[in-house]
């Protein structure tokens, strides 16, 4: 298997468990925990779908871009579209959440550095595979 190939099987895998980690912390948890859970939790996703489309692209370049998204979405609620969207659809509450809370951007912060070492973590073992195989010099 390809190393672009083994990236994106491992993104799609991390997309998945990263949601399966979100609706168990959803099923079982209550309060703060939760919430704050699901905002790092939100921004690991993005990570893992960044890469699952860009697999070359690097461990900071996911990151940033996965906190700049998330960041994003979360100044998006101060102009009321999101609420009105998820009054219609559960979807459009998932993705968008309802209202802004700027203790949020710390935990998409903390998603963000998630999403980097575990990223980082890929990448340098696909080096390390390469090494070994000979296929880097």
């Amino acid at each position: 298997m390809g190393d672009l190939v083994r990236v994106r099987v491992l993104a799609g895998g991390a997309a998945l468990a990263t949601v399966g980690a979100g609706l168990g912390i959803r099923a079982i948890g209550s309060g703060d925990v939760v919430k704050y859970a699901g905002d790092a939790l939100y921004t690991v996703l993005v990570v893992a779908l960044v890469v699952l489309v860009a697999p070359r692209v690097r461990p900071a370049v996911t990151a940033g871009v996965a906190l700049g998204f998330s960041c994003g979405m979360e100044l998006f609620q101060l102009t009321g579209i999101p609420a009105e969207l998820a009054v219609r659809s559960t979807m459009a509450r998932l993705v968008f959440g309802t209202t802004f809370y700027a203790p949020d951007l710390f935990w998409y912060a903390i998603g963000a550095a998630v999403g980097w070492a575990g990223h980082r973590a890929v990448c340098a073992r696909s080096d390390e595979r390469r090494q070994a195989l000979g296929t880097v010099s």
